[in-house]
């Protein structure tokens, strides 16, 4: 059982994501991005995008309703049904959801977010919010008859609103609902980098102790992958590989060891 997070950067190769998948014999689940075409069809729309960063010094994006049905057009809607229609054409028989669909993933709407603005300490609250549980007997019915799960956000909140959450710690979710042998997650980089804007810089393997040291020294979105990278391992992954999703094989290159390794 394999969970694979595909990024949602302009670069990821999905063709040559599907095609390595087409190989893959044992069950998967795909966690899908697409924060790059949300922020395309946003600019189309005249939606400007808005993050946050809270006062522990986490980033996420601000989600207002616009937000959510952008959110639907880009995320569940063409991204996903465009990535279910390459598993077809590839012999996978995947099935396109969000965590809305049977209460797949169940969240808990954040009460707010607590940014200071011009001095002030402020409490922004939007519908977003962290996922709680799996519905697992869907999740593991559809596995268990073939399918391949191609998952794709918003949540459901407790009251059944739609809501934004952070693919990281939906994997998070899924781990402990699911467990694993090993997890992907394929981004636009060759792996963790010392330094972000450098390439070679590439860590190749990275322990649980070092990545709680790197936490206290990074900010923003890295602060949130490492937080989110521990908690997995809390989860019960037994491996966790971080891979480039722009190469010709991305997939076939993380089983390879490309990439950082973190156990």
């Amino acid at each position: 059982m394999y969970i694979i997070k595909v990024g949602g950067g302009r670069d990821i190769n999905l063709e040559g994501i599907v095609t390595d998948l087409a190989q893959i014999k044992d069950p998967f689940v795909v966690v899908l991005g697409a924060n790059a075409l949300r922020d395309e069809l946003g600019a189309q729309l005249g939606h400007r995008k808005v993050e946050l960063t809270s006062v522990s010094g986490y980033t996420s994006v601000y989600s207002d309703a616009d937000a959510i049905d952008l959110i639907l057009m880009a995320y569940s809607g063409l991204r996903n049904r465009r990535f279910v229609e390459l598993c077809q054409r590839n012999g996978i028989n995947a099935i396109g959801l969000t965590g809305l669909d049977g209460r797949l993933i169940q969240g808990q709407r954040n009460r707010g977010i607590r940014v200071r603005e011009q001095g002030k300490t402020l409490i922004k609250r939007d519908f977003s919010g962290k996922p709680r549980s799996v519905n697992a007997s869907l999740l593991n019915s559809l596995l268990n008859d073939g399918y391949r799960p191609v998952l794709s956000i918003p949540i459901v909140d407790e009251q059944g609103f739609a809501i934004n959450s952070e693919n990281d710690d939906i994997v998070t979710t899924l781990q402990g609902a699911l467990k694993a042998i090993k997890v992907i997650q394929l981004i636009e980089a060759p792996g963790l980098l010392e330094n972000k804007d450098d390439d070679s810089t590439i860590i190749a393997e990275i322990s649980r102790a070092e990545l709680e040291a790197r936490e206290e020294r990074v900010a923003g979105r890295m602060k949130r992958k490492i937080l989110a990278i521990r908690r997995l391992l809390d989860a019960g992954a037994g491996e966790v590989v971080i891979s480039d999703g722009r190469t010709s094989k991305p997939i076939h290159d993380a089983f390879a060891g490309r990439g950082t390794l973190i156990r």
